[in-house]
């Protein structure tokens, strides 16, 4: 009996669908919703984690130590010379990230893949079924894919877009640059890091290419991947790189192979666009990350148990 008195409760609850109600929420996973959502203390929804960008770092200036968050100086070596930068972003989105789930202020975490206003509640589902409901007096909206009903977007005439190439070396991968700047918004950076294809600490180095494009470039193949590959080998051999040693010619002159690439994938981000809100309670948010930074020593009060912890 009580085995079967268990399983009724399961199947009750499995067909129940939960109602969550707050007076403020936020919608969105960028750093700027995270950093906000943990300021207020207040719970946090998205579809898809929206990282910082890999390269996206803090000016090493900024002290995180009350967060036992150590922001480290790291040297960018460019060929105009060097950069000192601070800890990547991502770092510190995870760190408040972590900390908002242990203070259940991310209640769905990353199982939710759409939600949807229906002018009264957002209706949260996975690939499924739905598996929540939520009611709220304000939402803060820092933007979210697929969220529908809380925002219209104004008609854009030539939308911008961030796109990142990732490229692979398969030969030439070893030299000491980090990074390569340039004049262009096709290849208008070009990140080298140790690569991802090998464990360990790898000598070998991949590349992502950030471009600025238009929707229209995006479908030229002149701004295709094949081509950002092409423009970055050009603009590492204007700059003196050359490849893997091949020995001295007849002359004694030193010989090079050629550089060896090949593209792993591309990703593009659309740049801000001018949003409305559908309704009085949706507020469309206009946050600086320098302002919601220097509030964190402040809101850490609130969270000062799961630090001790962590």
């Amino acid at each position: 009996m009580k085995k079967k008195a268990d399983t009724t409760a399961q199947v009750i609850s499995a067909k129940t669908t939960p109602i969550l109600k707050y007076d403020e929420i936020v919608i969105g996973s960028n750093l700027l919703a995270i950093l906000f959502a943990f300021n207020n203390k207040m719970p946090i929804f998205f579809t898809r984690p929206s990282r910082p960008f890999r390269f996206d770092c803090f000016d090493p200036c900024w002290d995180f130590s009350y967060l036992n968050f150590k922001n480290e100086p790291h040297i960018i070596n460019t060929h105009k010379g060097e950069i000192l930068a601070g800890s990547p972003k991502e770092l510190l989105w995870e760190k408040l990230l972590f900390i908002l789930s242990l203070a259940g202020q991310a209640p769905l975490s990353d199982l939710c893949e759409n939600i949807r206003y229906n002018g009264q509640t957002l209706i949260c589902s996975n690939e499924y079924s739905k598996i929540a409901e939520i009611k709220f007096e304000t939402c803060h909206y820092f933007g979210d894919e697929s969220c529908d009903g809380l925002i219209s977007k104004k008609p854009v005439a030539d939308p911008l877009y961030t796109c990142y190439d990732w490229i692979a070396f398969n030969r030439g991968g070893k030299h000491e640059i980090d990074l390569i700047e340039t004049t262009d918004d096709f290849v208008s950076k070009i990140w080298f890091y140790p690569t991802d294809r090998i464990d360990g600490n790898s000598p070998v180095k991949d590349a992502c290419i950030v471009s600025r494009l238009t929707e229209q470039q995006l479908l030229d193949f002149d701004y295709s991947q094949t081509m950002a590959r092409f423009k970055m080998v050009a603009e590492m051999e204007s700059r003196g790189m050359k490849g893997t040693f091949n020995g001295l010619s007849p002359t004694g002159t030193p010989k090079y192979y050629k550089f060896r690439t090949t593209s792993i994938h591309r990703e593009r981000r659309a740049q801000s666009q001018s949003t409305l809100s559908s309704s009085e309670n949706i507020k469309v948010a206009e946050e600086n990350e320098e302002n919601l930074i220097q509030n964190l020593p402040e809101a850490i009060q609130n969270y000062q148990k799961i630090l001790e912890q962590i």
